[in-house]
């Protein structure tokens, strides 16, 4: 029997991981630090590490792993950025990943973001639960009519543009990759960000689109306009985005991903307060919406993905080929 241990594991990962292995019979172990080369040798005795999106899967992490037995790295996410997964195929290790759960899960969730944000819920919310019932300082915008840029028109990326299409926003999109997609203008990203009202990022990062919104593109992009980001943090420089919004350079911003998110997000910080200066002040900003990386947060995109790393699993431990493997 295959032993899997879960690195970073939260209590709705186990609901989830139990009911899908009720198919397969794997032995889980659920650990709740995050993978690192400071934890690795937790892994000891597991033919699998599962790790998720904020694990560091690095040469000094794959070295202990290799040298505990580990077989397989299977990742439960779509982003593989923060594995050296080269290295790992150097140590005979294959890194396979989760390449869609629920691209709807995450469209929907920006687009959630986006109202609070232009409509200034959260501002309502704390408003009427302090029996205050004015509307001064609580006007909105239109979506209807308005330019939404989209970032990577990959599955997600093709989901909010359904939803875009919805709210009777014309949509720009921006893609190293263009696809037919009907009803959608592709241009350079210059352009995109230079007429888009709302701009949303939904493609992987990559050392070549790092800090893609930075201080020399956010200079580009009109003062009405709002930026959000669901995909991962490393897209946008926040120190420059933070000064942007300081300057009144744009309109505001939603982010469920942070460049530095990994030890702070899916942990209570409550008691304690935060030592990262940029997001505390980005969190304090009346025009700024964090949530803590919940894009992927619903039944049914965590039935997915627990679903299709047992399957990725049970493929290695059958010698078939891996429909999933990252290469």
């Amino acid at each position: 029997m295959m032993r899997i241990v879960l690195f970073d594991a939260k209590p709705y990962d186990r609901v989830h991981f139990d009911e899908a292995n009720k198919a397969f019979g794997f032995d889980i172990a659920y650990l709740e630090p995050s993978l690192s080369a400071r934890t690795a040798i937790l892994a000891r005795g597991a033919d699998v590490v599962c790790p998720f999106v904020n694990c560091t899967v690095d040469r000094e992490t794959l070295d202990i792993l290799a040298s505990e037995g580990v077989k397989l790295i299977a990742l439960r996410s779509a982003g593989f950025n923060n594995t050296d997964f080269r290295y790992a195929q150097e140590k005979g290790i294959p890194v396979v990943r989760v390449p869609a759960y629920s691209p709807h899960a995450v469209a929907e969730h920006s687009f959630a973001l986006l109202l609070a944000l232009v409509r200034k819920l959260t501002h309502a919310y704390v408003r009427t639960r302090e029996f205050n019932f004015s509307l001064s300082g609580l006007v909105g915008m239109d979506l209807h009519g308005k330019k939404m840029g989209i970032v990577g028109t990959g599955k997600i990326g093709r989901a909010a543009i359904d939803i875009a299409k919805g709210f009777g926003m014309e949509v720009l999109a921006y893609d190293p990759y263009p696809a037919q997609i009907e009803g959608v203008r592709y241009c350079g990203l210059d352009e995109l960000l230079s007429q888009s009202d709302v701009i949303s990022l939904y493609c992987p990062l990559t050392k070549d689109n790092r800090h893609l919104i930075g201080e020399k593109t956010l200079k580009t992009i009109k003062e009405s306009a709002y930026i959000i980001n669901t995909s991962r943090g490393g897209l946008i420089d926040s120190e420059a985005l933070l000064e942007a919004l300081k300057e009144k350079r744009i309109a505001g911003a939603a982010l469920d991903v942070y460049e530095e998110e990994a030890g702070i997000f899916y942990t209570d910080q409550s008691d304690e307060g935060i030592a990262d200066d940029t997001l505390a002040r980005l969190i304090s900003m009346p025009n700024v919406i964090i949530t803590s990386h919940q894009g992927y947060l619903t039944k049914e995109a965590l039935g997915a993905i627990s679903e299709t790393t047992l399957e990725n699993v049970r493929e290695f431990a059958e010698g078939r080929p891996l429909t999933n493997q990252v290469k």
